[in-house]
């Protein structure tokens, strides 16, 4: 009589990880004797594949939002062990990043420029479809007041510094989601002590950071008022037709600034990084794909639907990725949008002296609106 082999350990797993979004890479090793990987999304059986090696990876369909994603590994009887990872976020495998070369598209270019030559102040756009390279702006260079999108900043740059996506629970975790979710000045402020060993020491880093991405017409200007509420490859930086120019700019004073194109490249960078790919994803000080990831699912758990998402209700798996700001006198948001057939940057940013209100928030919206049209066909 022999004795029965010992029973499979469970795989090691490098792809998908908790807190962070996924495209539905699964990937990893198997123990040996395994003959058979096994993928289940919440319960649900999504893939099941025989194994030749001990190196995986699969591809598996994930809904738009947050799941639990079990991997099993079985040898010729059947028998094995299986790994489970909770708060995963399933993003549609079109968005997975690609590098593609920016292109005017005419008719989304007639929407916004009318869009935005009708708003009772000054404003900027920039919309691009990501896994085209299709696009068109407006007023794009032009700065404004950036209030809280620089937040996104302050992050991406604590990131390139440190190694890896902080540790569930830790501080810096907290830190993040207080700064981003919730968009707390006061996290913010120490975060960037934690960076440079004051505000403005941490502001002068996230300046570097966002110049080695190309990010021409944004600065920090120190941390944020306690009480108050793009980085593309350089494959993607030339715009074949889409005018990147100023069209006309606020007189505002000083303090923190941006441009819609310096956001949208930002975010751009971001997402290209959540691949491996992109200016942020160099050796030495860059963003990890893991860090990336980390990033886009904090921002995916971002509340105030009222602006770029306003209007998208009903649009297969749909998720808004996005940071927004405001002052008394402007108002923006800035996100990453996917759905079943892609993703989009966009951004919408206004302006008005007299004061910023609903009518920014609507107008974001229907620059999304009228971009998912367009992309969507």
């Amino acid at each position: 009589m022999t004795d029965a082999p010992p029973p499979l350990a469970p795989p090691a797993l490098v792809q998908p990880a908790a807190y962070q979004v996924s495209y539905g890479v699964v990937r990893g090793t198997a123990p040996r004797g395994t003959r058979r990987v096994v993928v289940r999304v919440d319960g649900k059986l999504v893939r099941a594949a025989p194994l030749r090696g001990r190196s995986f990876r699969l591809v598996v369909p994930l809904p738009s939002h947050e799941v639990r994603v079990r991997v099993e590994t079985l040898d010729a009887s059947g028998r094995g062990a299986g790994r489970t990872v909770e708060h995963v976020f399933g993003l549609p495998r079109a968005a997975q990043p690609a590098l593609r070369s920016l292109r005017l598209e005419p008719r989304l270019e007639r929407d916004v420029t009318r869009l935005a030559s009708g708003y009772p102040g000054t404003a900027a756009v920039y919309v691009e479809d990501l896994a085209t390279g299709a696009g068109a702006a407006w007023n794009a260079r032009a700065t404004f007041p950036a209030a809280s999108t620089l937040k996104l900043a302050i992050a991406v740059t604590l990131l390139a510094h440190v190694d890896g996506p902080p540790a569930p629970g830790s501080e810096l975790d907290a830190l993040l989601r207080r700064m981003l979710i919730p968009s707390d000045n006061a996290a913010a402020n120490a975060v960037l002590v934690r960076l440079g060993g004051s505000t403005s020491g941490g502001g002068a880093l996230v300046d570097d950071e966002l110049r080695s991405i190309g990010l021409e017409r944004t600065d920090m200007y120190g941390g944020y008022v306690i009480g108050t509420s793009l980085g593309a490859s350089k494959r993607g930086l030339a715009s074949r037709g889409v005018p990147l120019t100023v069209v006309s700019e606020a007189h505002w004073g000083v303090g923190k600034r941006t441009t819609a194109l310096d956001l949208a490249r930002l975010l751009r960078a971001l997402w290209l990084a959540s691949g491996g790919l992109g200016p942020l994803a160099r050796d030495g000080s860059g963003v990890s794909s893991d860090e990336a990831r980390y990033l886009l699912y904090l921002l995916a758990h971002v509340g105030d639907r009222g602006k770029l998402a306003r209007g998208l209700h009903g649009v297969p798996g749909l998720v808004v990725m996005h940071k927004a700001g405001w002052v008394d006198a402007a108002r923006h948001d800035a996100g990453l949008i996917a759905w079943r057939g892609g993703i989009v940057v966009a951004v919408a940013m206004t302006y008005r002296a007299s004061g910023a209100g609903v009518s920014s928030d609507a107008f974001a919206g229907r620059v999304a609106t009228s971009a998912l049209r367009r992309f969507r066909g």
